[in-house]
């Protein structure tokens, strides 16, 4: 194991506070020992010759799925009131429900 990757004790003590949880000492070395083999996997990532490649923040190609905001059903005012139990001119009318 790289000596730059040791969580200190200090460290797995503040991110506990930070996630708000409490931690057994048993519960704290296994979260040291995960966050240390973490580190070692970046540091083994970063020595991939990553040169000509270009970021990405999706494995998959993502694009725009947004459409123009048209509308393309019209007014359809008085289909819509038929169906009304009670209208007032051209809306529904409902009873009070404030008093």
């Amino acid at each position: 194991m790289d000596m730059a990757n040791r969580i200190s004790d200090e460290t797995i003590e503040y991110v506990g506070i930070l996630a708000k949880l409490e931690l057994s000492d048993s519960e704290k070395e296994a979260a040291k020992a995960d966050m240390e083999k973490m580190l070692d996997y970046i540091d083994t990532l970063n020595e991939l010759d990553t040169s000509g490649i270009e970021p990405m923040s999706h494995v998959f190609q993502v694009s725009n799925v947004f459409r123009e905001d048209v509308v393309t059903n019209g007014d359809n005012r008085e289909e819509m009131l038929a169906n009304a139990p009670q209208r007032k001119e051209d809306s529904f009318e409902v009873p009070r429900t404030i008093g």
